[in-house]
């Protein structure tokens, strides 16, 4: 093989070792008017999140981390869950609706421009870790409307 081939090939490895994988988002109901906003939100979350790498999520405004995979779903609608008297979880002043699902939390913005949801499986207790590791980003991306309260 020549110079130039290892080259290429080499490229081609640390490209692809960027990422630890592909993995599929199911299709989800996204809010009008929130698809170039949460394409900046996605295109700059971090590459770790509850110390685990992102994987590729192709054809849909979402991202996922790890192995089960913590999932960002970004413009999402309204959870019906949320009510005026919905407690808030302030987490590195990004508010959350918590609920709890079969195999760990589903926690959507609150308070902000467009919802986005992180589920966190139960295996990243805590999941307020995954949170902190993504408030930066929903801040700099969606922002706020109204305080956590």
């Amino acid at each position: 093989m020549s110079h130039r081939h290892v080259l290429i090939v080499g490229a081609l490895l640390a490209l692809l070792a960027g990422c630890a994988g592909s993995f599929d988002v199911d299709e989800y109901p996204t809010v009008k008017g929130t698809k170039v906003d949460c394409e900046a939100l996605i295109a700059d979350v971090p590459r770790h999140v509850a110390g685990q790498q992102n994987l590729d999520v192709p054809g849909r405004v979402a991202a996922a981390w790890g192995d089960p995979a913590i999932i960002l779903r970004c413009g999402v609608e309204k959870p019906e869950a949320l009510k005026p008297t919905s407690r808030c979880f302030d987490v590195s002043d990004v508010g959350w609706l918590a609920e709890t699902t079969a195999d760990g939390y589903l926690f959507t913005s609150i308070g902000r421009t467009f919802n986005v949801s992180v589920e966190v499986p139960k295996a990243y207790d805590p999941a307020a870790d995954a949170l902190a590791d993504l408030a930066s980003t929903v801040k700099k991306h969606d922002p706020e409307k109204e305080p956590c309260v």
